[in-house]
């Protein structure tokens, strides 16, 4: 193995430290050449960069030209910049670096101290900072994300039929979606930078009233949150398998690709249900197909391209009872939510004068809120349009091994950006190359990349360990695995441990869901749960989000939780305290 990747970026002396907080959640997986320069280095990243200079917190001569130093790639893995996140709260007074560190990062023993340089401070951009700022608070709508949402979809529904498309159309059409990819991430990178605000307002408010689980209980049922639409779909159509006998039988003898063509026969021979299971799942894939476990990364697995994975989601949710519907659970917790703004509201009118300036930042910091629902909407729209490149690249893959220019398809995501149009035009050329690099990349995910890169200083890959080699004892009954409070509550059951979203071997109804990390391939999995414990997260990670939604007792940045919880075993989940402890 060589020490360092054909993707890797050489780490910045300008802003060293470097996290996989939150950045996990994104990539899992090492990026492949292609997802990593095509999307992301040639799309988002610029995207990314972008929404930093229109919050006002930097400015475009800050930043390197082709590799803006908001992220970095080590080992093919993704990694954010945490001393570069910094900036904004060392540059913005409305935010402090200790505020951010916790609503991206969690409370990580292991995060490095800030540390001053001479060109952090910028009082020349407060200027620029408060409008932006002003905006966050004040903002009621954001008709810019919507719009780009229509525009998404609208590039779905225009999908045409790839197999008809010339190599130089379907590369056009890939090539199309990178303007876009560039605006978009502008969008999220805004959302996301604007919504660590409302989390270290509210934190400063709890501690004003005598009451620190304020931001968590104040930022739970906020609704029309997208990355929860899917689960309400499967919800849906999990209802009509349950009110057939015959669905029923199918998904009880067992989920595969092969129940679809009964189904089929089913519906033709005139069975309403089945023809309205159908409906609602061609309608499923076509708005969610998108989506599946590490949808950002191009080279992956997704609902439209495995419905299987869907079905498996659908086959668990089937199995609650109608009482369990997110929809009843989210109305619950906006009630709750309701009744807790109320209850401050009123505390803080009872300190009279002293509150004055305690109730305007409540009442904004509520109002930002908005900006933890955007957020999900601007991942799901950006999320949409990779697809549409994913579909045009594994075309172009399925061709290149019709022809015998490829040993296996997904290898076409082995290209860089850079080589796209020669290989089209030669593409039996690189045929060893691109199996090659598909064998060391192989080997990429048999390591444990670092937590953090420290001043900029990244171990050669052939000092990496290996994954599982160092795994954490299990909890014995008694103790108490400490982690960051991520939705209040109190739950006890049976942890199921998760490493696949698309294989939840043996959750149940009921059951606590144990997982590394999650992303919105995971949001089926929280329906039948009494709770969920990730290993990583921070305050507005996607874990925290969905809880939330759906009322879970949920404790996020539990040290090796998934190695430390025997799978099986009865566990307590407070909430609150972030604590798990062993029954």
């Amino acid at each position: 193995m060589r020490d360092r990747w054909i993707t890797d970026w050489t780490p910045s002396p300008r802003w060293p430290h470097y996290t996989r907080a939150n950045a996990g959640e994104v990539l899992p997986t090492p990026a492949s050449p292609l997802g990593w320069t095509f999307s992301w280095e040639n799309g988002m990243v610029l995207g990314w960069r972008d929404g930093y200079i229109r919050g006002g917190n930097f400015r475009f001569a800050e930043f390197d030209l082709e590799r803006p130093e908001v992220i970095g790639s080590f080992g093919g893995y993704f990694y954010i910049n945490l001393s570069n996140v910094r900036m904004q709260g060392v540059r913005n007074p409305a935010v402090t670096v200790e505020q951010l560190d916790l609503a991206f990062f969690g409370a990580d023993p292991r995060i490095p101290p800030y540390n001053v340089h001479p060109e952090d401070e910028k009082p020349e951009y407060l200027d620029d900072i408060s409008r932006h700022t002003t905006w966050v608070m004040t903002a009621t709508e954001w008709p810019e994300i919507d719009d780009a949402k229509l525009r998404a979809g609208e590039m779905r529904d225009a999908r045409p039929n790839l197999a008809s498309l010339t190599d130089e159309e379907l590369i056009a059409r890939a090539r199309s979606t990178q303007p876009a990819l560039i605006k978009l991430f502008e969008h999220h990178a805004l959302s996301s930078s604007s919504s660590g605000l409302p989390p270290g307002i509210l934190f400063a408010v709890g501690e004003a009233i005598g009451d620190p689980s304020i931001p968590m209980r104040l930022l739970a049922g906020l609704g029309d949150v997208d990355s929860a639409g899917p689960a309400n779909a499967m919800w849906t159509i999990s209802r009509v398998v349950n009110a057939s006998p015959e669905l029923t039988a199918e998904f009880d003898a067992g989920v595969s690709m092969s129940m679809i063509p009964r189904i089929e026969a089913l519906a033709e021979a005139g069975d309403e249900l089945a023809s309205e299971f159908l409906m609602l799942g061609g309608s499923f894939l076509h708005e969610y197909g998108s989506r599946g476990p590490n949808e950002w990364e191009m080279h992956s697995e997704t609902w439209e391209t495995d419905p299987v994975m869907a079905l498996r989601a659908v086959n668990l949710i089937r199995k609650q009872s109608d009482d369990e519907s997110p929809t009843l659970r989210n109305a619950a917790r906006a009630e709750d939510r309701e009744a807790l703004l109320g209850e401050v509201r009123a505390k803080i009118a009872a300190m009279g004068d002293a509150g004055a300036e305690l109730g305007g930042m409540f009442e904004a910091a509520i109002g930002a809120t908005s900006f933890l629902q955007w957020r999900e909407r601007t991942k799901t729209t950006l999320v949409k349009v990779i697809h549409e490149s994913r579909m045009v690249f594994r075309e172009l893959g399925r061709r290149a091994v019709e022809a015998g220019n490829l040993a296996e398809m997904k290898q076409v995501f082995q290209l860089l950006d850079s080589e796209v149009e020669a290989w089209i035009a030669d593409p039996a050329a690189m045929k060893d190359e691109l199996a090659s690099r598909a064998a060391e990349w192989a080997e990429l995910w048999e390591l444990e990349p670092p937590f953090f890169i420290y001043d900029g200083v990244v171990p050669p890959l052939t000092e990496w360990p290996k994954k599982g080699a160092n795994v954490a004892a299990h909890a014995a009954v008694g103790d108490v695995l400490q982690g960051v409070p991520g939705c209040p509550g109190i739950a006890r059951g049976r942890a199921r441990v998760i490493l696949d979203p698309t294989d939840p071997q043996g959750l149940e109804p009921g059951d606590i869901l144990v997982a590394p990390l999650t992303d919105p391939a995971w949001t089926p999995l929280f329906l039948p749960a009494a709770a969920v414990v990730v290993n990583v997260g921070g305050q507005i990670s996607h874990a925290v989000i969905v809880s939330r939604e759906l009322g879970l007792p949920c404790a996020i940045s539990v040290p090796n939780a998934t190695e430390a919880i025997p799978d099986g075993a009865m566990i307590e989940v407070n909430g609150s305290t972030g604590q798990v402890t062993l029954l």
